[in-house]
């Protein structure tokens, strides 16, 4: 066999053979769809919608119907009853309408006696009259619709990252395996090829050994990224779920995209992407829904310190027709009125759960403080460390084409007698190497890339 020939078959790249693509789009939009987190965190904003929906159950219309009896020794002594409707509204004015049927011999004097009708409002006159328990409970559901839309997000964004990382670590352990794959056939087609030289007389007993010595150790390093990469897969089945939420098994045949950090760009300044975390982090936006809770928490431990003075009155006429015969003289002659006035004299509990209410607003605000400014930085350094990397990954690229073309020389070398398989084992090893750190290289990139989308709230668009 002629050195060219032999040289050529040294510089075949052979690798492990392997069937279907699995592309990161196709992984990331099946995670999406079918992953139990990412259902999961729809229900947190059905959750609170149906929270929302108790809340203005506080506000519905209600109808009610009472009746009271008495009959003994022969005598009817009274017979009541009362049907009424309750309107309350958002004002805090609650308005309520009846009809009542009281008969017999023994009636309380405060009720009017045979068929009458009533037409009345309640209104808060100091406190609850700017809000109220019901209103409060409807403007914070409000706000937790939309915090839990946040929390949702998070939740997603969380699941995309890990998701993303790990689809990236299979395919940084899939181009290892292809690395040593490729080195066990050039490295065992070296040791054939030296053998042969060695019958021929053209080769001493120690060169099988450094070739064979080699191939063993590429065959070590090759089972065990065979290994990783197969657990690599095995992780990364746990993204995987049809949308019968069934979990599905990668299967062994499957492959990843190629880990190609050149193909990863960031569109945004590191100014513009600050500004994005600020307005579109989940974790940052949920604080501003909360402050808004407690400030509507704080206005109502507000109404604690007001005195209470509720005034009710009701138009009252005989028959069921409240309005009829309705004049000045009527309205005159036919009403029921009453007041509420009930103040405590040293407002102890209102002002404890007024401060209470300051102090958590103040807490929340600078937990706020905090998160924005741990947010910031984490976009600073992930983008420092993207920026960092890419400049690193220029020189190993270079590297790696130089031990490249040292190998591919000392090759040339080693068939023409001029050097020893020694030296060509080094340089082979030293291609590896460099190779290995460009594959981690590639996948620190792609880490801090999904990272920075993460931390800017921009990794699910």
């Amino acid at each position: 066999m002629s050195y060219l020939k032999q040289i050529l078959l040294l510089l075949l790249i052979c690798t492990k053979g392997f069937g279907q693509q699995l592309t990161y789009t196709e992984f990331i939009d099946q995670v999406k769809k079918n992953h139990p987190l990412s259902k999961q965190a729809k229900i947190v904003v059905d959750k609170a919608s149906a929270d929302a929906m108790i809340a203005r159950s506080n506000f519905d219309p209600t109808i009610g119907f009472q009746s009271d009896m008495k009959t003994f020794d022969g005598k009817n002594y009274f017979n009541y009853q009362n049907t009424e409707l309750k309107i309350p509204t958002w004002a805090g004015i609650d308005i309520s309408t009846g009809i009542e049927s009281n008969r017999g011999q023994f009636l309380n004097s405060e009720v009017s006696k045979g068929q009458s009708s009533y037409l009345g409002i309640s209104v808060p006159v100091i406190k609850n009259l700017v809000i109220d328990k019901r209103r409060a409970a409807v403007l914070q559901a409000k706000n937790l619709i939309l915090a839990s839309e946040q929390e949702r997000q998070s939740i997603v964004n969380n699941l995309l990252l890990d998701a993303s990382l790990q689809y990236w670590k299979w395919a940084a352990q899939y181009q290892l395996l292809k690395l040593y794959n490729q080195y066990v056939v050039t490295s065992s087609n070296r040791f054939n090829i030296t053998k042969i030289a060695f019958n021929n007389g053209e080769r001493a007993s120690l060169d099988t050994l450094e070739a064979l010595t080699q191939l063993q150790q590429l065959k070590i390093l090759e089972n065990d990224a065979d290994l990783l990469f197969t657990n690599a897969g095995i992780e990364l089945s746990y993204f995987l779920w049809d949308n019968q939420d069934s979990a599905l098994q990668l299967s062994p045949t499957m492959i990843p995209d190629t880990l190609n950090s050149k193909q990863i760009s960031i569109e945004s300044g590191i100014a513009d992407l600050i500004s994005l975390s600020i307005l579109q982090n989940p974790e940052v936006r949920a604080y501003e829904y909360k402050i808004n809770n407690l400030i509507i928490e704080k206005k109502l431990k507000f109404q604690s310190l007001l005195p209470m003075l509720n005034v009710k009155s009701n138009i009252l006429n005989q028959n069921y027709n409240v309005f009829k015969d309705a004049g000045s003289q009527f309205y005159q002659n036919n009403y029921k009125f009453g007041v509420d006035f009930k103040m405590p004299l040293f407002l102890r509990e209102g002002r404890g759960e007024y401060r209470k209410a300051k102090l958590k607003i103040e807490e929340t605000n600078l937990a706020f403080a905090a998160k924005k400014i741990e947010v910031q930085n984490k976009v600073k350094t992930y983008s420092n460390e993207n920026f960092f990397l890419k400049n690193q990954l220029e020189t190993l690229f270079t590297i790696n084409n130089n031990t490249n073309t040292l190998l591919k020389g000392e090759l040339i070398k080693f068939f023409n007698g001029d050097s020893n398989l020694f030296v060509v084992n080094a340089r082979e090893n030293k291609v590896i190497e460099t190779a290995e750190k460009l594959i981690s290289l590639q996948f620190k990139i792609v880490k801090s890339y999904y990272g920075l989308k993460w931390a800017s709230g921009t990794i699910n668009q």
